[in-house]
């Protein structure tokens, strides 16, 4: 097998989003995991239950925009700000919000993996769920300076990411074995070996680094096993991201285009197995700029 993560210019050719940003399926699944993900997390903001004191919000990778829709329809007194690198859904988070008539919400196109468009000191909370999508490892601490650059004294961030594919399907679990392994090739995991998405053990170390203090977290457990309340929605989910990432699998040349074939389709038979059984778990790490002190004032 190939090591493709860095050509012979010395980048990573799969900087950027692992998939097509700009493909409807992926819309639409981001749609379903946005829905999936706040319903395992018991809430938009659980671990804040009051945001009173929170007027202007910051989504990175807003994707369809469901989360910060839903937190600005949930709190009128917000100011939500969406930013995301792809034109299509940054759009249609729009066009949702125009038809919602929600007036404290934009989305903009906006590269996260560069400066970030914003003054100093502007957001109350950050917010990032599975940004190791786009962000390689060696984009993490700029992404992060960036978002402690803009968060107010006293603000917040949090960042959700996570472990997924544990299940008794033999062939979601070759899936999720090539899965972690292509992220690791590609340099979007921290993982040592490639043989997990490796971001959530890092998460608190990234935040700390970047300056940001009172680091905290909390895991989160979502159960899709047959007779589970949402197993044909993430069973959708996983169908389209691996769908999607056949095409990173085969220019890594982990796998034959015809082994994967034969895999998605075992995948779908299993997927509706009677004693199908899958866990995914995803931990939210968040953390706080600390006050600016008051300048030292001498007086002769």
């Amino acid at each position: 097998m190939v090591d493709s993560s860095t050509s012979s210019s010395g980048t990573n050719p799969y900087e950027g989003y692992v998939m097509d940003a700009e493909n409807a399926a992926e819309m639409a699944r981001l749609m379903i995991q946005d829905h999936l993900l706040t319903q395992a997390m018991g809430g938009l903001i659980p671990e804040q239950p009051n945001l009173s004191q929170v007027s202007h919000v910051l989504d990175i990778g807003s994707g369809p925009g469901g989360w910060l829709l839903n937190l600005v329809t949930q709190y009128p007194h917000i100011q939500g700000y969406g930013i995301d690198i792809s034109q299509l859904m940054t759009e249609y988070a729009t066009s949702l919000a125009a038809s919602q008539n929600l007036t404290n919400v934009q989305f903009q196109v906006m590269d996260a993996t560069k400066p970030l468009n914003f003054p100093n000191n502007s957001f109350d909370l950050v917010n990032g769920r599975i940004l190791m999508g786009f962000l390689t490892t060696s984009q993490w601490p700029s992404l992060l300076q960036e978002c402690y650059r803009i968060t107010k004294p006293g603000g917040m961030i949090r960042l959700t990411e996570g472990e997924w594919g544990f299940t008794n399907s033999v062939a979601l679990d070759r899936l999720t074995g090539l899965a972690t392994l292509s992220f690791h090739r590609a340099c979007h995991s921290f993982s040592p070996h490639g043989r997990t998405f490796g971001t959530i053990p890092v998460l608190s170390s990234l935040l700390r680094q970047a300056g940001y203090q009172n680091i905290q977290h909390r895991a989160h457990v979502v159960d899709f096993s047959t007779g589970t309340a949402i197993h044909e929605a993430n069973v959708q989910n996983v169908l389209i991201v691996y769908k999607l990432l056949q095409p990173l699998f085969t220019q890594l040349q982990l796998v034959s285009q015809e082994e994967l074939d034969v895999l998605y389709e075992q995948m779908e038979e299993e997927l509706q197995a009677k004693d199908f059984s899958a866990i995914d778990f995803f931990l939210t790490a968040w953390g706080r700029k600390g006050q600016q002190k008051s300048p030292t004032i001498f007086v002769a």
